[in-house]
């Protein structure tokens, strides 16, 4: 059973029918990637003032529209914390994007000076944690992952405040493919995804939201036909459907910036195994700021028209097929007078 503090906390972040409709803005190394793009210059050469003005139009255009937002501290929330509107949950990210790259595996870190208890001082509703796994990985680097985890957890558990945690399988250093970056692999192996699920599920970790990526590669879903192909997909995401009810914690899908259309078809096989949102981000905002930043009112616009038109669609799917979340208080039976509960919470 959930305590009061975490059960109001996801509360805030889904929407009043319990759907998570949910925007990820802390992403840090593919926005500068977009803004470089656009200004046609390095990564390196991406100016701290130019990654705040995109985060700050992308909070103007879309909050509106969703039921929470994912803030990173070190640019979105600079960037526009005035903006986010006081019905719209505030998720803040943990972990560095920088990440320790060995032959055995990748380690995740938190972000310097910065937690879980910072998060709860600023009137954060939930610590997001993105957490690099294979469990193919080396017997160490997956054992510092899950301390790291674990820890994450105790803190949330200790300042009472919802624990999302998001799971990634990477490319190992040196593989054909490697990549620092997240770029979803078409050749990815659904026992990675569904592994790792039935790890991190365990009540040892404290997590109360998945964000999980799809166990298959967006671009080689079928659709959800009732074919072969569509049944043999389905059994994937049902299996990660089956941990997360078995263990009773609710899960949303992230984007990994599919086109939309592919991410659509994601959802709705995610929805039929049981997910109850997304958390989605490039997917959403990212063609804006790459085709026409650092022209400020270009980006608005495009993201008025077109990323809205991306969240909206979104929205109708997740409120028609999605599994809506409900908060289950612990009973007060035990409480029978004056100053029980303040004695005991």
């Amino acid at each position: 059973m959930r305590t009061i503090g975490k059960n109001r906390g996801l509360a805030r972040l889904a929407d009043a029918e319990g759907h998570f409709r949910m925007v990820a803005l802390d992403q840090r190394p593919p926005l500068f990637d977009a803004i470089a793009q656009a200004k046609g210059i390095t990564r390196d050469q991406v100016e701290y003032a130019d990654v705040t003005a995109a985060k700050r139009l992308l909070v103007e255009a879309l909050a509106p529209h969703c039921s929470s937002m994912l803030f990173d501290p070190n640019f979105a929330v600079p960037a526009a914390i005035d903006l986010l509107p006081a019905r719209c949950g505030l998720i803040m990210t943990l972990e560095e994007h920088r990440v320790e790259e060995t032959p055995g595996g990748r380690k995740s870190r938190a972000i310097t000076d910065w937690s879980v208890e910072k998060i709860r001082a600023i009137g954060g509703d939930a610590v997001k944690v993105l957490a690099w796994y294979r469990p193919d990985a080396d017997p160490a680097v997956n054992e510092h992952q899950k301390r790291f985890v674990r820890s994450v957890g105790e803190d949330c558990a200790r300042h009472d405040i919802p624990y999302v945690l998001e799971l990634l399988v990477y490319p190992f250093l040196g593989s054909a493919n490697h990549t620092a970056d997240y770029v979803e692999s078409p050749g990815k192996l659904p026992k990675l995804v569904i592994d790792s699920v039935q790890e991190f599920a365990k009540p040892e970790y404290g997590v109360d939201l998945l964000k999980l990526e799809s166990p298959l590669a967006a671009n080689s879903l079928p659709p959800r036909d009732g074919s072969a192909a569509s049944k043999a997909a389905q059994k994937e995401f049902d299996a990660i459907g089956d941990i997360c009810r078995q263990r009773n914690i609710p899960w949303v899908l992230l984007s990994g910036g599919a086109a939309p259309e592919k991410f659509e078809r994601v959802l709705d096989f995610a929805y039929a195994a049981g997910a109850g949102g997304f958390l989605a981000g490039r997917t959403i905002w990212l063609d804006a700021v790459r085709s026409h930043f650092p022209d400020r009112a270009a980006v608005a616009a495009s993201l008025r028209k077109d990323g809205v038109g991306v969240l909206e669609r979104l929205n109708t799917l997740t409120k028609a097929k999605a599994k809506a979340w409900t908060a289950r208080f612990p009973g007060f039976s035990e409480i029978r007078q004056e100053g029980d509960f303040a004695r005991a919470y």
